[in-house]
């Protein structure tokens, strides 16, 4: 059974975000630890944390999917723009404490102009600073369509930000079918080839969660604009193929079509469809 979900507002809370996950059929979901486009972020409310682990329990939702803001710039060439993304991250990765065992993703950010080895370099150095080996969160590099200076546009510049990670256990890599087509990766035609060479670049055991995005663009436009399941240029079969690959069993499943609710369920429920039976 697909362990898929949908991102959900986070302003009412977890046990919020929990029931409306079960109204769409889902069994995870993904929400921002803050305003997405800002720094301020609500406080925890443990009483609210406590019952949404018991509804996650009594309704197996788990594995859900921390997404730090779009903002964050840890590459940048600008000294407050990098630490005001390592303060953001280290608060987000504590307050994720709260609902420990879960990850937590982000985008690698853009380097404007340094060039990507120091892009690499910057962003290690921010996690190296954050992680902590008590801390019960992984941390997900998302992969990137390459937009302007994006780092992360390759499978080689996620391995190269990797390789300069101390606490390696607590890192992994969140792969977003929209991103990787736009970055020219053919997952239409050529999955299996992608599969072999995400395994041989970075190691399939690093996939902790996928973003299953259509894309309104061209293969390799290197753009970043979602589309909803099966609309735009990945089209429908390629999700069947992904829903059913040996290979990616097991990975949790995040929907960031451009949907409300119930476009969200009826999307969880064609996916869950195009699941065969074991």
């Amino acid at each position: 059974m697909l362990r898929i979900g949908c991102h959900l507002s986070s302003s009412k809370g977890f046990l919020h975000m929990g029931k409306e996950a079960v109204q769409i059929g889902a069994n995870t979901f993904q929400f921002f630890t803050r305003n997405p486009r800002g720094s301020k972020a609500k406080e925890i409310d443990e009483k609210d944390v406590q019952a949404y682990h018991k509804f996650a329990e009594e309704h197996g939702i788990s594995r859900i999917l921390a997404h730090a803001p779009y903002t964050l710039n840890p590459c940048s060439k600008d000294a407050h723009t990098r630490e005001f993304a390592l303060m953001t991250m280290e608060d987000d990765l504590k307050r994720m404490e709260y609902v420990p065992g879960n990850c937590y993703n982000f985008h690698p950010g853009s380097h404007v102009g340094q060039g990507a080895e120091e892009g690499i370099r910057l962003i290690a150095d921010t996690l190296n600073q954050i992680l902590k080996k008590e801390q019960h969160t992984t941390v997900l590099l998302e992969t990137m369509a390459g937009k302007g200076t994006e780092v992360g546009r390759s499978f080689e510049e996620i391995r190269a930000i990797l390789d300069k990670i101390d606490l390696k256990d607590h890192m992994g890599v969140c792969l977003d079918t929209c991103h990787v087509y736009d970055a020219g990766y053919d997952i239409v035609n050529h999955l299996d080839q992608v599969l072999e060479e995400f395994d041989a670049v970075i190691g399939l055991e690093c996939l902790k969660a996928i973003h299953m995005n259509d894309s309104k663009n061209p293969f390799a436009s290197h753009k970043d604009r979602h589309e909803k399941i099966g609309e735009g240029s990945l089209g429908t079969e390629t999700f069947r193929q992904m829903v059913n690959h040996p290979l990616l069993a097991g990975i949790p499943i995040y929907l960031e079509t451009p949907n409300e609710l119930d476009g969200y369920a009826r999307e969880i429920q064609m996916l869950r469809d195009m699941e065969k039976c074991p």
